[in-house]
């Protein structure tokens, strides 16, 4: 976002500037959740001058989010061969990285959404982070579907399955137990998560790992 047109604007951005200032930023995040984030303080304690925090990250928002960005990452989708062990890595993933978000200031834990629940509404109150945010999950969404495109292809993932809406279940209930109901989103919910998503979702005949044929044993009977 940002970033990109900074760079064109002017000289190169400093790599280690932008380092010190996330690495503060989150400091503060961490330590107090979204309230404790001073962009003052952030710029004394990443020794830069506020002009220069102000020109990268134009408000209080836009800094969050971008140290948000970072602390979430790409979450990849696997490509084993095994559907159902690619989706729960991707899920389990995906929860860790929002938690994180989550218990930012928390350290009593709590159902609270936290800092999470402050990048969502940071999104809505500036048109530009809405797009930006937007593109990111259309790109993560673009991976998605090709990863459930090669499962039908050779997995024995149903043809006339709906990728967008397997999509949308499969990462939707993290983000509402984030942000909503504040139930632990873990590596059981997960597995659990993934079953559910791909009941009935492959051919009757598909005998590979990630498909869920009579008998198969899911994750968790394979711990036991």
């Amino acid at each position: 976002m940002s970033q990109g047109t900074t760079a064109r604007r002017g000289r190169p951005r400093d790599g280690e500037v932008d380092r010190r200032v996330l690495a503060a930023a989150w400091g503060l995040l961490h330590a107090g959740g979204y309230a404790a984030l001073n962009v003052d303080e952030v710029a004394e304690r990443a020794a830069v001058a506020k002009t220069t925090l102000y020109r990268r990250w134009p408000t209080k928002d836009h800094l969050a989010i971008a140290v948000a960005a970072q602390i979430l990452g790409e979450v990849p989708i696997p490509d084993t061969g095994d559907l159902r062990r690619d989706l729960t890595e991707f899920a389990a993933a995906l929860a860790a990285s929002l938690n994180r978000l989550r218990m930012a200031g928390h350290y009593g834990g709590g159902g609270s959404a936290g800092l999470a629940a402050e990048m969502v509404a940071a999104t809505a109150r500036h048109p530009d982070i809405g797009e930006v945010v937007r593109a990111m999950y259309a790109q993560r969404h673009a991976m998605a579907r090709a990863r459930l495109q090669r499962a039908s292809e050779r997995e024995g993932l149903r043809q006339d399955i709906d990728q967008a809406v397997l999509i949308d279940q499969l990462v939707g209930p993290i983000y509402y137990r984030i942000l909503i109901t504040g139930a632990p989103a873990d590596q059981d919910y997960a597995e659990r998560l993934v079953e559910a998503v791909l009941d009935g979702a492959f051919t009757p005949d598909a005998s590979t790992p990630g498909a869920s044929t009579p008998g198969a044993s899911t994750p968790k009977e394979q711990r036991k």
